[in-house]
């Protein structure tokens, strides 16, 4: 949804808004922000996985070529982040990257679905009420 779209439904509620009932706009006028919310998030989201992505490849791309220093790319992009581990943080890191694996299934095996993860979606959101 593009931020023209967000506005054109902001609009609608508000000239809906003057009419009885005005509760339920209020709360559709807070899930939009929220959606808008969510949107740029998730934009800011896959902009840093594409850059780490990017990051990871080159790396890659460097220890086959030969490079000297093929991490070059992979800790810049890290330290712009603040994600760099250091000395102390190293054993944990690695633990945890071990335990994340193990959690991992093999490519062969089918996903495996939780109860809460059955066919149908769950809300697991914040609470809202209607005031008054």
């Amino acid at each position: 949804m593009t931020r023209s779209e967000f506005d054109d439904i902001r609009e609608h509620i508000a000239a809906e808004g003057r009419r009885p009932g005005g509760d339920l706009l209020q709360l559709a006028g807070e899930l939009i922000d929220d959606l808008e919310q969510v949107r740029t998030r998730e934009a800011m989201l896959r902009s840093y996985y594409l850059r780490l992505l990017t990051a990871a490849r080159a790396t890659v791309a460097a220890e086959v070529a030969g490079d000297p220093a093929p991490l070059t790319f992979l800790m810049h992009e890290l330290a712009k982040h603040g994600q760099l581990p250091t000395e102390e943080q190293v054993e944990h890191v690695l633990a945890d990257a071990g335990r994340t694996q193990a959690l991992m299934p093999s490519p062969d095996e089918p996903a495996r679905r939780g109860p809460r993860q059955a066919a149908r979606r769950y809300c697991a959101g914040m609470g809202r009420r209607l005031r008054g």
